[in-house]
């Protein structure tokens, strides 16, 4: 069937002679214009609008009660309010879903959203179980998938022994694959097949992120686990987080999406992935290290290494008093000099306790001190990974802990054990500055760039009255009138990870394998899972916004609706209508209509109309009747406009 499909939507060269000039030609064309159109004439804010830009109405719109139900929208039309809820709380509309909207009204399908666990989604279910690994825990990550020198290590093989395996697994592999005919499928097939060691992990959680946001109907669900995972960031290539990030997104973010926001703290501040990335598993209170290895220097010392092939004590007097100096009696500072030569490492990292302030919750405005991080830093001594290369799990060290008094923003922690560090973050947690920084990065995120202060005032009110509660924010934010204005419309642009998505709903795509498609988000600048500093990706236009960025989102609008991508499959066809087929007017109407709602600034319009008649829209050299029209091109050209780049 898919080789069916791939065949009747293969593009034809315009003649059997034509060079593939003429292409980049067209690309080059295109994508000078609309560029120029996205960074000179576009807005990507309604603030920075411009006149040929369509906006959505000022004017007071009436719309039907049971459609809007209290949601207040006056601004826009009924499929504006449609489109503007699919793009800012899912990945887009599929075919049939305004429509599909229109008929259960706005409202109770948002209400839907906000209630993940009463939508089905066995079809993502299924879909998913093609990758294994993410039913794995980290131990039988580890297991299944070490690197060279841990793999060579439990076979008792060189490495470059396990490296040759290796390679033979790749090629066993590779002689299991079953050609299709069809040479995108067969060439991601032959790519994922290659992958064998640990990068098959990220490899696997990449895809499965991706086939989410395309395939699952939770969409609000999708959306907010990726917002969080940005917020929480943690990079999967930092040494052993490699292994641990895929139990981090099933264990630690999942299920607290919509949650109370203390839980998905303590939930993150636990994960070993994140107790890994920013080090706070290695934290440890210095007079703490001193104490353990002062003891175990003395115990040394009593015992006279007697277990360590010295000298056996004198008889009668084990356990008894040292009667013979040691190194250490000479040395004034005994097993804390030893701490220090032995434990380069060990102290205090105050990494952690300053991310969770900054970034996680009171924001770098929130008013604490360089010595607030140093006692939040004490407060999570101890808090570490329990075998972090056999079976890592959050494990309290109480010997490594800090005792004594910490003063965190003048809030005084002396519980003793783990509980200074749970009381710590819950004060974090419900601080009213939190409330105001995690409102203002989701309204940033939902509304604008430069979200309303009086909506995140709104959202930090019910963030505090419903003590974190983020079900509770969203719905403040989605039943403000700021949500809903038309200067909040088309306001925001995608990032690579929200084009790919919503270009793959937009066309109906079927994914067969996803890879090539994460691979086009790390190339357009957003790798999954690998953004390395802690502050996660940007959420604001003037980082997606350049020429270089928007000639790459050009290039694989061309390449998926021509196509042309690897393990995916489209059927403009059935999307377009028989029309389109003949006649590329119809063709260029009908994809504005179906993937912008109508909604097209004049200078879009006539840059895309400009290029209908050429050779290669047509299929046909000049001095031809056309023959077919190129849907590809034209439905490339669209979904690569200013108008599609914005949500």
């Amino acid at each position: 069937m898919l080789l069916g499909v791939n065949k009747k939507r293969t593009n034809l060269p315009a003649s059997a002679g034509q060079a593939p000039a003429p292409r980049a030609n067209f690309r080059q064309s295109v994508s000078g214009l609309l560029v120029a159109t996205l960074l000179f004439s576009a807005p990507y804010s309604g603030a920075a609008a411009d006149k040929s830009t369509p906006q959505a109405p000022t004017t007071t719109v009436k719309l039907d009660k049971k459609f809007k139900g209290k949601l207040p929208i006056t601004e826009l039309t009924e499929d504006q309010a449609i489109m503007h809820a699919m793009n800012r709380l899912a990945y887009g509309p599929r075919p049939g879903d305004v429509e599909f909207i229109r008929k259960l009204g706005l409202e109770k399908w948002i209400d839907q959203q906000l209630q993940p666990n009463s939508i089905d989604d066995s079809a993502l279910e299924t879909r998913l179980q093609r990758y294994p690994t993410l039913a794995m825990s980290s131990r039988e990550l580890l297991d299944k998938f070490p690197n060279a020198d841990q793999g060579a290590k439990k076979l008792g093989i060189t490495k470059e022994q396990y490296e040759d395996q290796q390679k033979v697994k790749q090629q066993n592999a590779l002689a299991q694959v079953i050609e299709t005919g069809n040479p995108n499928l067969d060439k991601a097939q032959e790519q994922l097949a290659k992958m064998q060691g640990p990068n098959r992990i990220l490899a696997e959680l990449s895809m499965a992120k991706v086939d989410r946001a395309v395939y699952s109907n939770r969409q609000l669900e999708a959306v907010m686990e990726d917002f969080w995972l940005n917020h929480f960031n943690v990079f999967a290539n930092k040494g052993d987080d490699k292994w641990l990030v895929t139990s981090y997104v099933r264990d630690t973010i999942r299920p607290h999406t919509l949650g109370k926001f203390d839980d998905l703290l303590l939930a993150t501040a636990k994960s070993p992935a994140m107790l890994f990335y920013l080090d706070n598993y290695l934290s440890a209170d210095p007079a703490a290290v001193a104490r353990n290895q002062q003891m175990k220097a003395m115990r040394q010392t009593r015992f006279q290494g007697g277990f360590a092939g010295g000298s056996m004590p004198t008889p009668g007097t084990f356990p008894g008093p040292v009667s013979q100096p040691t190194p250490n009696s000479a040395n004034p500072n005994g097993g804390a000099a030893v701490a220090a030569k032995n434990k380069k490492d060990s102290g205090l990292n105050e990494n952690y306790g300053r991310e969770v302030m900054e970034l996680h919750t009171v924001g770098v405005d929130g008013g604490y001190t360089q010595q607030d991080v140093i006692q939040m830093a004490e407060c999570l001594t101890g808090w570490t990974i329990h075998e972090p290369r056999k079976d890592p799990q959050f494990f309290f060290d109480e010997k490594i802990h800090g005792q004594g008094k910490k003063v965190v923003m003048g809030r005084t922690f002396n519980y003793g054990g783990e509980k200074d560090g749970e009381e710590a973050l819950k004060m974090l947690a419900t601080s009213p500055k939190t409330a105001n920084f995690i409102s203002s990065e989701l309204a940033r995120h939902f509304v604008s760039d430069a979200p309303p202060p009086a909506l995140v005032k709104r959202m930090a009110q019910s963030f505090e009255s419903s003590s974190g509660d983020i079900r509770t924010v969203l719905k403040t934010m989605i039943y403000s009138p700021e949500f809903w204005s038309a200067e909040a419309y088309r306001a925001k642009v995608k990032t690579p990870f929200e084009l790919v998505a919503t270009t793959a709903r937009a066309i109906n795509a079927e994914v067969t394998i996803t890879m090539p498609l994460t691979q086009w988000v790390g190339r357009m600048g957003e790798p999954l899972f690998l953004c390395q500093p802690p502050t996660g990706y940007s959420d604001k236009a003037e980082t997606w916004v350049n020429a270089g960025a928007l000639l790459n989102r050009l290039n694989f609008a061309l390449t998926f609706a021509g196509d042309k991508m690897n393990g995916a499959t489209v059927d403009l066809n059935a999307i377009l209508g028989p029309d389109a087929l003949r006649d590329p007017e119809a063709a260029l109407a009908q994809s504005v209509q179906i993937f912008l709602d109508g909604q097209i600034a004049p200078s879009t319009q006539q840059t895309l109309e400009d290029h209908l008649k050429d050779p290669q829209i047509l299929q046909a050299s000049l001095d031809d009747p056309v023959r077919e029209v190129n849907q590809g091109l034209i439905v490339g050209m669209v979904l690569g406009t200013p108008e599609f780049q914005r949500r």
